[in-house]
């Protein structure tokens, strides 16, 4: 195994209010939107770029939280061109005549002051039509190699303040990074921004590696290895790289482990004499503990945000199906219930969903479902779309979509909850099998 691109930087960022920024004598009821309405509009928001005072990032810090914003599908950019006002003093009254004139709902205004290796980023978001701020002015700080950070940092607290869920785009993605030909595959583990920038690799490619899966304090990984030519779970402590062999259970295979919320506990699934079961082992004693006892195949578990269920997908009706079992095992609960084969199930950090791949007439698709198999929704369609993987606020979805043919490759997509924004993520090259980690410290 190569050496770990181990992370440049812990970013300490500091996050003060400045109230010195925003003192309003009167305030109306903030703007808020509502993210679960089947007809929301995009709500139209100006940007100007940041002030710059010593650097030159401030137009790229501008351009992510652009982006961040409009790739919710919830907030739309006004261009610039039809600004009427123009921001050059940060501190200046602003002109709300002028942005309501061109219909912005909301305003973001932002400095940036560099000095030598350290940037400073100030913000201030304006509720336009109630003339006032919408929360106090906030700072960061940090190196300035990490204005990306920075940036999504603020993208997250406009993101939060407007729609009243929590945030997601400071935030890291690890993922299967695929080269060569398709039947000849090269993987290796990955790990990104959630926007697919500041990529750098876990693994080499000599070995196959499937899975990754993150623990809940983003602090290490999980993942299935074909090291020693057959599968086997290992874990890996980001910090320093190093990884370890888990479950070596007289030499059956092990594969798809997943955290449970402590960090204390992997499940995973164990071939064993023609047969997979679920299996659970504590990460301090090692012991391990039997979850499941069926003639099917029982795999991809995967806990509840409170550790007390466990859901996951079984044979045992004859075909792929979701299932519901306490987390020191049992039987299970089937909640899948429409047409089709289901698999991949994914407990929302939430706890109001699962997510899971879904297979019915030639199309695979990514769907949602509440915890007892209602109110199913299907979020996408396509050749090939599997592996669902939940942002840490628990209202995006990334996956992976396989295009078709001996030339066809793997991508990342995310979708929200609704179905409405569905694009591609950034990556070099193909990719698959992506685990969304939680929002960084």
């Amino acid at each position: 195994m190569t050496d770990i691109l181990r992370p440049s930087r812990l970013l300490a960022l500091a996050l003060a209010g400045i109230a010195a920024l925003s003192a309003p004598a009167l305030r109306a009821e903030p703007l808020r939107m509502t993210i679960d309405q089947p007809d929301l509009q995009p709500l139209p928001f100006a940007a100007p770029t940041f002030l710059s005072q010593g650097g030159d990032v401030a137009q790229a810090i501008t351009d992510v939280v652009i982006a961040d914003l409009q790739g919710t599908g919830l907030f739309a950019q006004i261009a610039p061109a039809a600004y009427i006002s123009r921001v050059s003093d940060f501190d200046a009254p602003v002109a709300y005549a002028d942005w309501k004139a061109i219909n912005a709902q909301a305003l973001i205004t932002g400095r940036v002051i560099q000095q030598g290796d350290q940037i400073s980023v100030a913000f201030r978001l304006f509720d336009v039509f109630a003339d006032a701020p919408l929360g106090d002015g906030m700072q960061f700080k940090g190196a300035t190699g990490d204005w990306r950070r920075i940036a999504h940092k603020v993208a997250d607290q406009i993101y939060a303040r407007i729609t009243g869920e929590k945030p997601y785009f400071d935030s890291r993605v690890v993922f299967v990074s695929e080269s060569g030909p398709k039947d000849a595959r090269k993987k290796q583990l990955a790990i990104m921004d959630y926007d697919g920038a500041n990529v750098g690799f876990l693994t080499d490619a000599s070995s196959i590696v499937l899975a990754p899966r993150f623990s809940s304090k983003g602090d290490r990984i999980l993942y299935t290895s074909f090291e020693t030519g057959f599968p086997r779970i290992r874990e890996m402590t980001l910090a320093t790289g190093k990884s370890r062999a888990l479950a070596d259970l007289e030499g059956n295979m092990t594969f798809a482990p997943r955290f449970s919320p402590d960090g204390d506990t992997v499940a995973f699934s164990l071939e064993q004499n023609g047969n997979t079961d679920i299996f659970s082992m504590s990460l301090a004693s090692g012991q391990v503990r039997q979850l499941t006892n069926a003639p099917s195949i029982e795999t991809s578990p995967s806990f509840s945000p409170d550790g007390s269920q466990i859901a996951f997908e079984s044979d045992r009706s004859g075909g792929q199906q979701i299932y519901v079992m306490p987390a020191s095992g049992g039987e299970g609960t089937r909640i899948s219930a429409g047409d089709g084969r289901y698999s991949t199930p994914v407990w929302s950090p939430r706890g109001d969903y699962i997510a899971f791949t879904k297979q019915n007439g030639g199309r695979f698709y990514i769907g949602v479902m509440r915890t007892d198999g209602s109110e199913e929704r299907l979020l996408t369609s396509s050749y090939l779309d599997e592996g669902p993987t939940w942002a840490p606020n628990g209202r995006v979805i990334m996956f992976t979509r396989e295009s078709p043919g001996a030339t066809g490759s793997a991508q990342l997509f995310s979708v929200d909850i609704s179905g409405r924004a569905l694009h591609p993520v950034p990556t070099q090259g193909a990719a698959s099998d992506p685990a969304w980690g939680p929002l960084l410290p």
